[in-house]
């Protein structure tokens, strides 16, 4: 009986959202947009820009196991050294 409950109110939730957001998006003005005109004798010119250097391509190199071991009987190896003093 609970999970039907939660369903109905997750369900109610998401209806409020897309409600709430669709309308608002639905209202919303067409953003403006500029225009340039040039003539024949205009002349637009222009730099690429980017960082100075060299790119480099790093491989990421792949997943490894582990080194460290975990000692599964480190108790019982403990007792028994001290056994033997």
């Amino acid at each position: 009986m609970k999970e039907i409950a939660k369903l109905l109110v997750l369900g109610a939730a998401l209806l409020l959202v897309d409600l709430t957001f669709g309308s608002s998006s639905a209202s919303a003005q067409e953003p403006e947009t500029t225009e340039f005109n040039f003539e024949d004798g205009d002349l637009v010119t222009g730099d690429l820009v980017r960082p100075n250097g060299e790119l480099l391509n790093v491989r990421r190199r792949g997943r490894r196991s582990t080194l460290i071991r975990i000692r599964e009987h480190f108790i019982p190896e403990m007792l028994k050294s001290v056994e033997d003093l």
